[in-house]
This record gives structure tokens, sequence and C-alpha cells, in this order.
């Protein structure tokens, strides 16, 4: 007679033994679905913006991208899009970016470093040969002119891109700085009521800031005239490459914003706005092809409205190449 088998034996090895194998009709519903995610994940567009980190207002962009991103995730805009959102100290870094801004800060300074970590040649190479989409703030917008009024002997290196000449520190001293509710009328394209801002106003902060004193005509080598000019420095002439990069080069500077006279000019002068000082109609935000410069912190002030507009048109540009 053979042993009885011991129940608690039989238990024990039934809960060992492999599960059996789910039915044909699982297995290709289980296939199916993996398919459908790896095709979805390999449909998904990356862009990559970078904000260069070597100085200033950098962490305030990335917050206001990511902000942005989100609300672009709500709607239809996203078209698939996976936004990356990366600091920029090196070229390397750089050379991943789809898109760049250079933000707020002291454009000397930032000037000064990136050409001692050996990123400003890359940065030019960038904005000007590869014209990819760049925004400059406040003292990025200074680094992205042609022309800008010098302020020190040495030690201020101009990028370029933007046919413009550029008037530093054109308020006045950090204790004169202000702000100033602007009407953008090309943010209304962006977005649905919120994004009008005949209602809704862009408060904007202005810190020691730059304005546009003049529109260059387009050169295909360095502006020679404001060159002439003294107490002023021209950004290199650098040359695109590509049929698309080379097609940007003729376009003319568009005039994006301009300071209403309402807006209060400086702190100390109580009652006084930019009309009484002589600054209303100053040029504040400008584009030129895949160049945005605007003279104010948008970054600053929790709005992420001007980030929504410029990701959308840095989507369209990146997914058209």
């Amino acid at each position: 007679m053979q042993p009885q088998a011991n129940s608690r034996c039989m238990t024990r090895a039934a809960d060992d033994a492999p599960p059996p194998p789910p039915p044909p009709s699982a297995q290709t519903e289980s296939r199916s679905s993996c398919e459908t995610l790896n095709n979805f994940r390999n449909d998904m567009t990356t862009i990559t913006i970078g904000v260069l980190a070597l100085q200033g207002a950098f962490s305030e962009h990335i917050q206001c991208l990511r902000q942005a991103a989100s609300f672009l995730s709500s709607t239809n805009a996203q078209q698939q899009i996976a936004w990356n959102f990366i600091e920029v100290r090196t070229p390397e870094q750089l050379s991943s970016c789809d898109a760049l801004i250079l933000p707020g800060g002291e454009s000397t300074t930032i000037s000064l470093v990136a050409a001692r970590s050996g990123i400003l040649e890359p940065l030019r190479e960038f904005v000007k040969v590869q014209r990819k989409p760049v925004w400059g703030t406040c003292a990025g917008l200074i680094l992205l002119a042609e022309s800008a009024n010098r302020t020190k002997q040495t030690g201020q290196e101009l990028i370029g891109g933007l046919d413009v000449r550029v008037n530093r520190n054109h308020f006045g001293r950090q204790v004169e700085s202000f702000e100033a509710a602007l009407d953008l009328p090309f943010l209304a394209s962006a977005g649905g009521e919120e994004f009008e801002t005949s209602k809704k106003p862009f408060r904007s902060v202005f810190i020691r800031a730059p304005v546009v004193e003049k529109l260059l005509e387009p050169q295909p080598g360095i502006q020679e005239l404001q060159a002439k000019l003294e107490d002023t420095v021209i950004a290199p002439s650098k040359a695109p490459e590509g049929e698309k990069a080379k097609a940007a080069t003729g376009v003319k500077v568009e005039i994006m914003a301009k300071l209403p006279g309402r807006a209060k000019a400086l702190q100390e002068r109580e009652g006084e706005n930019a009309r009484d000082l002589g600054e209303e109609g100053d040029i504040v935000a400008v584009r030129q092809g895949n160049v945005f410069g605007t003279s104010f912190h948008p970054e600053l002030t929790g709005d992420a409205r001007i980030h929504v507009w410029w990701m959308q048109q840095v989507m369209e540009a990146t997914v058209e190449k």
C-alpha cells in the first residue's frame, strides 16, 4: 500500500507551482496593449528647452516653463509633445537643446562667464548659425542685440541675432525699477479669453531694464555703421547654415510691445508716469525670425502666459523641421 500524501505538503506544492499560461485571447490582448503603449511613446516628440544658467533668474524661468507645459498638456495644443527643461552651463548641454532662454541678470557678467567657460561661441552658433528659437529677457535682450551702448571699456561681448540697437539701463539704477501693465495683443493666439491682455493686462517687471532704441536693417555681415559709433559694442558676424536658417536672415524686426504712457516710470517720483518722463512708446519687446526679446522680466511675476505663447512658437518651429 502506498503512503497517504500529506495534505500540507500538497498545498505548498500547489502554491509553488507556476500559474497556468493565459488563454491565447488574453495573450493577444496583452501584446496588443504593449504595442499600443510603445507606439504612443514612439509618436511622442520630445522638445528640450534650455535656460542659460550662468547667472541671473534662470530658476524662475524653469518654474514658468513647467507651469506653461502643464497648461499646454491640458489643451489640444500639446500634440503629443514631451517637454524637457534643463539648465545650460556647458556646450554639451547646449547641443542637446531645441530652444534656449537667456535670462535676466547682469549682461557683462553673463558674457564674461560664458567666454571663460567656453560656451560663448557655441551660443553664437546656436542663435545665428543654426537659427534655433531663442528668447532673451532683460540682460538676455542685450546679449541678443547686434549693437548696444558700451558702459564699460572691456568685458562686454554680444551674441547677436536681433538687428537692433539696445540702450542698457535705460530707466536708471536698480532703485528706479518699476512695474507696468502691458497690453500684448500677440498673446491672444496662445489661448482663450485669459490671454487677452486688453482685458487682463500683463504685469511686467522692469529692473535696470534696457530698451530697443533703434531697429536696424538686416546685414549679411556686421552692423558696419553701428561699429563706427563711439561707446558702442557690436556682435560678430556669423553665416547661417541650411536653407531654413538662411531664409530667416532676411526677416525684419517686428515690434511686439511698447511701454504705455500710463506706466509708472520711477518709484521715487510718486505720481509721475512714462508719459510725464518722455518714455511713452519705448520699445520693450521685439521679434526677428527665431529670436524674441523682452526688456522686462516675465519670469518674476508668476504669469506664464508669455511662456505659453513662446513654447507654442518653439513647438511649431521644431515640429516643422
